[in-house]
């Protein structure tokens, strides 16, 4: 049943990532997975699910409940969710690299909060939009592989890569702006006479 949680929350986010509190429930989410693989002692019983829906719920209240607070906790969304990454893909491909690790992490919480705030312009979110999508593929991907362990190798990573193509093609509105492109433009309204 955990897994088809992971699993559920992933495509929730990969289809509704662009709403800052799905986005938070995933990334709190994602942040439980990778503490579970970081301290091994938490693993077993009830604790994986009351650490993953706990952290889950509490990124989903922080983002739904911080209207007045956007900005910032959009910033602590990206930098969260670029540690959340970092600590995925360490998770996803069994790749432990000693002290580099905590290095990788803070790493991937600066892009993190560089990439939210730089790609915040325009109508579309860009850089909701990417976190998003990075964010619930790994969580589809590592809700399958928990499913299926023989799901490895270049089947997963492509798995990844074609999910999170698909989340920034769907959460950036891309087909909608072909469908919009294609159709003719109305005619002018005819004068009046």
């Amino acid at each position: 049943m955990f897994p088809v949680l992971v699993l559920l929350i992933g495509i929730a986010v990969l289809v509704f990532g662009k709403r800052l509190a799905v986005l938070g429930g995933a990334v709190g989410a994602l942040l439980g997975l990778g503490l579970l693989k970081v301290f091994p002692a938490l693993q077993g019983g009830v604790l994986p699910w009351i650490l993953v829906i706990g952290l889950a719920v509490l990124g989903f209240l922080g983002g739904g409940f911080a209207k007045g607070f956007v900005e910032v906790i959009i910033l602590v969304i990206g930098a969260l969710a670029g540690a959340g990454v970092v600590m995925g893909v360490y998770d996803l491909f069994n790749w432990d690299p000693g002290i580099l690790k905590w290095v990788l992490v803070v790493v991937g919480a600066a892009v993190g909060l560089i990439v939210i705030r730089r790609a915040r312009r325009g109508d579309r979110d860009w850089g909701m939009v990417i976190l998003a999508s990075l964010v619930g593929a790994l969580l589809v991907v590592r809700g399958l592989t928990l499913l299926i362990p023989s799901l490895d190798g270049l089947l997963r990573t492509v798995i990844l890569l074609a999910l999170v193509a698909a989340g920034i093609v769907w959460q950036g509105g891309i087909l909608g702006r072909r469908k919009e492109a294609k159709q003719p433009a109305a005619p002018p309204p005819a004068p009046k006479v």
